[in-house]
């Protein structure tokens, strides 16, 4: 077999992995659309965390308490799961590190060489991958527990930029005494809008648009 044939096997299937990651995040995403819109029919005067005022968006699925065998059980299922996607990647060798995030989340950050391509584009293939790990892990164990992947830190860095974003458009909208409408985000970036804002005074969250349009709207209270 030719070096060149041997590039184009490893390349096909990257990208039929990646559009398998695809699918199943535009399934997921319109499932939490859906229940998004399920949950605002129902009775308003029903009071929700203040987490969960993305309805479905901030992905935290109701809190549970578990023991520490029950969340040693759900991190080898995700790192399982994880390391069994990662094979179709040619990566070379790899590092799933392991630790709680500080909303209590299970974090899985891959290290490693030339991890670009599980970025992907506006990081796309990993919000992908991060929700096919996370529906995987769920369907296993029996229930929903956060699980963020994440690659060489990429996402913690992000999450300090929409933090800093949420914060900027916090404060317009208390000193403009208008709403601000935030860019389009995944659900996973409009949970992170959501508890940032949570204590910040004098505002209140909420999401309109449906879809990739969906979006914060940041409120003056």
């Amino acid at each position: 077999m030719t070096e060149e044939y041997e590039e184009y096997e490893e390349t096909t299937a990257v990208e039929e992995v990646e559009e398998e990651l695809d699918e199943e995040f535009e399934e997921e995403n319109e499932r939490e659309d859906d229940e998004a819109d399920e949950d605002e029919d129902r009775d308003e005067d029903e009071e929700a965390d203040e987490d969960d005022s993305d309805d479905a968006d901030d992905q935290s699925e109701p809190q549970r308490t578990i023991s520490d065998e029950e969340l040693d059980a759900i991190a080898d299922t995700a790192i399982a799961a994880l390391e069994d996607i990662l094979k179709y990647f040619d990566l070379g060798e790899v590092t799933i590190d392991e630790y709680e995030g500080d909303e209590g989340e299970l974090i899985l950050d891959i290290t490693g060489d030339d991890l670009a391509v599980l970025i992907g584009r506006h990081g796309k293939t990993l919000d992908s991958l991060q929700f096919l790990i996370s529906s995987i892990t769920a369907r296993t164990v029996g229930y929903r527990y956060p699980v963020v992947v994440d690659v060489e830190g990429y996402k913690s860095r992000q999450r300090q930029k929409l933090e800093s974003l949420a914060f900027s458009a916090a404060r317009r909208a208390v000193s403009q005494n208008r709403s601000v409408k935030m860019r389009p985000m995944t659900p996973y970036e409009r949970r992170i809008i959501h508890i940032a804002l949570r204590e910040f005074d004098g505002v209140e969250t909420a999401s309109e648009g449906e879809g990739s349009a969906r979006r914060v709207v940041v409120l003056p209270i």
